[in-house]
């Protein structure tokens, strides 16, 4: 595939997330501004120690079902704000995060992700708050400084539950689902490489250590029956990350051999989701989404040339198609979440 050819394939990706940005951006706002129904953390301590209302609770990141299903739908926003302002409503969106990246509101937050019920966010939601907080220092925009440095306390804090929690991850997780280590480490490390070298020094030495020897990974059981990611292609999405071309071509071919080829098919299937109301069953629709965005960041990873580059690409348009139908008006259980992740893939 050449330069000229992977060009045409970005246009692509743009166009197609320019065609469908609006809709994306109506579903988010709506979800945010949604408290109920909320699927609510808590660990009872006795029996008058129940969780309060989330609005009260998590003032700014309660609706969306989940707390990290929220912090999602703000990046979604942002990334959109600064992508394609012309292509969403802007002027209504910056309404709706100054009143939500309101100072007060997430210093409470802040509080949140210190407390036992907020740990239960990591590493997936905290990694989300970083990636968020990066997209905010991306965006070249007064109002994005001003909402940054809102978001600071936050940021601070999600930073500093990692560093202490590091340390003691002796091993990582290697399921498809939210304590996903190597998916939370890639949402992070763009924050980490720019706001916080201390972070970036120990993920990547984590990740190199847990991740750097594996060769033969048995992609061939994926997927199991809720997964939203692909273990096999978060971590090789993470490793074309922290490895030049060469050595990550060197490091895919022992990892997942065979991709050439269209190998292992299980890989280059998208999941059947046999009902969407089911939220574990429901999973599978971001299993496609994520599996595009992974195909899409191993092609690009790969040196000029390689001929792994055309089948990871196809993959990735294949997972894109079945999954982008579902990311807006669809069941609640899919809605509050799925876009984030086609946007992911398709920017």
């Amino acid at each position: 595939m050449t330069r000229q050819d992977t060009a045409q394939l970005a246009g692509d990706w743009q166009a197609l997330l320019r065609e469908n940005a609006a809709g994306f951006a109506r579903t988010a706002i709506e979800n945010i501004g949604r408290e109920y129904p909320a699927l609510v953390y808590h660990l009872m301590t006795g029996p008058d120690d129940v969780p309060g209302r989330p609005k009260d609770r998590t003032p700014v990141f309660f609706g969306s079902l989940d707390w990290h299903s929220c912090v999602e739908m703000h990046w979604l926003l942002v990334r959109l704000l600064r992508l394609m302002p012309e292509a969403v409503p802007e002027d209504e969106i910056r309404r709706v995060l100054d009143a939500q990246f309101d100072a007060g509101k997430l210093a409470a937050e802040a509080e949140f992700v210190a407390s036992r019920d907020g740990r239960h966010e990591r590493p997936y939601g905290w990694a989300w708050a970083l990636a968020l907080a990066q997209e905010l220092a991306w965006f070249d925009d007064p109002d994005a400084a001003r909402w940054l440095e809102a978001l600071a306390p936050l940021e601070a804090r999600v930073v500093a539950g990692f560093l202490e929690w590091l340390p003691k991850a002796t091993y990582p997780n290697r399921h498809g689902v939210h304590g996903n280590t190597a998916f939370a480490f890639a949402q992070l490390l763009p924050c980490a490489l720019e706001r916080s070298p201390g972070l970036a020094e120990a993920v990547t030495t984590k990740a190199l250590g847990w991740y750097r020897g594996d060769a033969g990974y048995p992609a061939e059981f994926e997927p199991s029956g809720t997964d939203f990611l692909s273990p096999a292609l978060t971590e090789a999405e993470l490793l074309s990350q922290l490895l030049g071309p060469q050595a990550f071509s060197a490091w895919l071919a022992r990892f997942l051999p065979g991709i050439e080829n269209g190998e292992p098919g299980t890989l280059f299937t998208p999941a059947i989701v046999s009902d969407a109301s089911e939220g574990q069953i429901a999973h599978l629709h971001g299993l496609n989404a994520s599996r595009a965005w992974c195909w899409r960041r191993l092609a690009e990873g790969l040196p000029p040339g390689d001929a792994r580059i055309g089948p990871a690409v196809a993959a990735a348009r294949t997972h894109l198609d079945a999954a982008l139908p579902h990311a807006t008006g669809s069941d609640y259980m899919v809605e509050h979440w799925l876009a984030a992740y086609a946007v992911l893939a398709l920017s």
